[in-house]
């Protein structure tokens, strides 16, 4: 009776948390198909060159800037604009496009107008940068910690280089990289499966037992001969399970959608998944110990995720925070996870490349489990 396992029991466990998870329509979409659709708009979006706008400001001196064609801006505005009129804004552009097969399109909307509209048309984001013309000098005015503003002031610098104020596109010197993985869809899918796990672990795993200890269901437990290390570990079980069909259903689907091949080891990559599975069982199991309250549960659950998934690298690389902030993300679970999951897919890696970080989050989640179990309490 004092075996540290009691399989048929913990059978039991584990057949009645799975039935429970299956009674949940909202489990479902949030673990699978969820993830499904945020894959596809992310992938469509990145992958499909669409035209770039850029909406320009003109300072007009005179009634109107296109009837003066003695200035640079009129001649060019006259030469390569056609006028449009945009009924969402109730106002009219000079239209112009770079076409560019390899690098997608890049339609400029000039608008005349005065200073003071002007200036409240950069504070709302409208205008990328504002232009002025005089004494047959153009100026520029943008803020220069905008990454759009200056490649669009890039951009329009270029149109009044050439003599007769034309500018064209040069594609010849642009070589196209496309090699396997470097697309942004191929940086995503990994990331956001090792972001599922986390965040179906966490809540699966935190907020079920938080939540069950609040509605008084565990105290009922206490006068049953389970232990507790039976009840957490099925419901850790069945998290592993749905987690999986999770994350097999997401890689099949960008598989078929997006073209993505695991170029690694296929055995490394279950280690990884299994050990990053551990990590964060164990951290939701020590959260989610001695919480009684939900929403004392739900600020935990936030603590430990929140940061994780914006600083993870899951969308966007952690190499663009400061150099010194660097070493900190990469000993977060997530990133350590997020890490091997891509190398495998991306870079061919296998178990010499990812068995220490494997073994750094299976003793994460072991200690944290252990320490769990032992400050857990049913009431």
């Amino acid at each position: 009776m004092n075996k540290f396992l009691k399989f048929r029991q913990l059978y039991q466990l584990i057949k009645a948390h799975f039935l429970e998870l299956m009674r949940e329509p909202a489990v479902l979409f949030w673990g699978i198909v969820f993830p499904i659709l945020m894959s596809l708009g992310l992938g469509v979006a990145f992958s499909t060159k669409q035209d770039v706008i850029r909406k320009m400001g003109i300072i007009k001196t005179t009634n109107s800037i296109v009837a003066d064609t003695s200035t640079f801006i009129g001649n060019f505005l006259v030469k390569n604009t056609s006028k449009e009129y945009h009924a969402g804004d109730k106002t009219t552009y000079y239209s112009f496009k770079i076409k560019n097969e390899k690098l997608g399109n890049t339609t400029f909307f000039f608008q005349e107008t005065n200073w003071k509209d002007a200036i409240v048309a950069l504070k709302r984001g409208k205008f990328n940068v504002v232009m002025e013309e005089k004494n047959k000098k153009i100026s520029y005015f943008f803020d220069p910690g905008n990454p759009d503003a200056q490649l669009t002031y890039i951009k329009i610098s270029k149109f009044f280089e050439s003599k007769d104020y034309i500018y064209q596109e040069k594609t010849d010197q642009i070589k196209m990289l496309s090699l396997e993985g470097t697309r942004y869809i191929d940086f995503l899918i990994p990331g956001l499966i090792a972001m599922g796990i986390m965040m179906s672990t966490m809540w699966g795993i935190s907020y079920t037992i938080i939540e069950r200890r609040s509605k008084k269901f565990l105290r009922r437990m206490v006068s049953t001969p389970m232990k507790k290390s039976h009840l957490l570990i099925s419901i850790i079980i069945v998290r592993f399970m749905m987690n999986f069909i999770e994350a097999a259903l997401l890689y099949i689907f960008a598989y078929f959608v997006f073209d993505i091949h695991i170029q690694g080891s296929i055995p490394a990559l279950l280690m990884v998944f299994i050990a990053g599975n551990i990590a964060f069982a164990g951290i939701a199991v020590f959260i989610s110990s001695n919480t009684s309250k939900t929403e004392i549960g739900n600020g935990l659950i936030n603590v430990v995720v929140m940061p994780m998934m914006v600083l993870s690298g899951i969308f966007f690389s952690y190499h663009n925070f400061p150099e010194w902030f660097i070493p900190i993300i990469q000993k977060f679970p997530l990133t350590i996870m997020a890490d091997d999951i891509r190398s495998i897919f991306i870079e061919g890696a296998g178990f010499a490349e990812t068995a220490l970080h494997s073994m750094m989050l299976t003793i994460t989640g072991i200690v944290f489990f252990a320490a769990g179990v032992k400050y857990f309490k049913w009431y």
